[in-house]
């Protein structure tokens, strides 16, 4: 199985709309960042994570032809806004697009997309089957079950479901803190794929501080920085942190 951090930018990318960079280097092309979504490989399935609205751009960048499943993290727009690129997968194949959403996003979606989960003509079918996300999770390829375990973390006001495949790898892209409770799915990882916007405290997110005191409790083997805003340049930070931290960029992939 491989894992693709198909987007690893904050809400606005960097460079943003207007062209800002803020502090990246425009000459190092891993400063160049869409918005969150990633990608489960196995096999057999591509089980999406997340709709960036630079989700068209990110499939067509990395090859991918095919989505299986779909799991969504939270309702905000960077991480939902790219729903209708699916609609192609459904063209192709002809049947509905398996989805998982807690209940709050599941809301937010049948209300800002509800083209996609209900049919008005024959031209405009329903694309995606939205189900509610379970706590503990078995998707079937051809040569084995991955078993995914998911549970809510705090998101500023709102919560963010965190995502652990196999007990091997997490992925968390917006998050501001981890309760205790949860602390035993992180222990033993492969890789942990964690939210750290900036330098500074930001009341929705974790800055690098309070990913490193999360990283010393957990102790995962790789450590991947995503959900990256334009404060952190990809040389600057992969110059100054423990080797076993590095930030992520489009496209890396990682083996499972």
């Amino acid at each position: 199985m491989k894992f693709i951090i198909l987007g690893c930018g904050s809400s606005m990318g960097v460079p943003r709309a207007d062209g800002n960079f803020g502090k990246c280097n425009p000459n190092n092309k891993k400063n160049y960042r869409t918005r969150c979504s990633a990608l489960l490989k196995t096999a057999n399935k591509n089980i999406l994570i997340d709709t960036s609205p630079d989700l068209r751009q990110q499939l067509i960048k990395n090859k991918i032809n095919n989505i299986d499943y779909v799991l969504f993290s939270h309702m905000h727009a960077d991480q939902t806004h790219g729903i209708n690129d699916l609609r192609v997968f459904y063209i192709r194949n002809k049947k509905t697009i398996p989805a998982f959403a807690d209940n709050a996003t599941t809301k937010y979606l049948k209300k800002s997309f509800s083209y996609c989960f209900k049919s008005f003509s024959k031209e405009y079918p329903a694309i995606i089957q939205l189900n509610k996300t379970k706590n503990i999770m078995k998707l079937k390829d051809k040569q084995k079950t991955i078993k995914i375990n998911s549970f809510p973390v705090p998101h500023g006001k709102v919560k963010s479901i965190c995502y652990i495949f196999n007990k091997k790898l997490a992925y968390i892209s917006d998050v501001s803190n981890i309760e205790k409770k949860h602390f035993k799915y992180f222990k033993n990882l492969k890789y942990l794929v964690i939210d750290c916007l900036w330098y500074r405290y930001h009341p929705s997110h974790l800055n690098l501080e309070k990913v490193l005191e999360l990283i010393k409790i957990f102790k995962p083997k790789k450590t991947i920085l995503t959900n990256l805003h334009s404060d952190l340049d990809y040389e600057e930070l992969l110059n100054n942190l423990p080797k076993k931290i590095i930030p992520a960029y489009d496209g890396m992939t990682l083996n499972l």
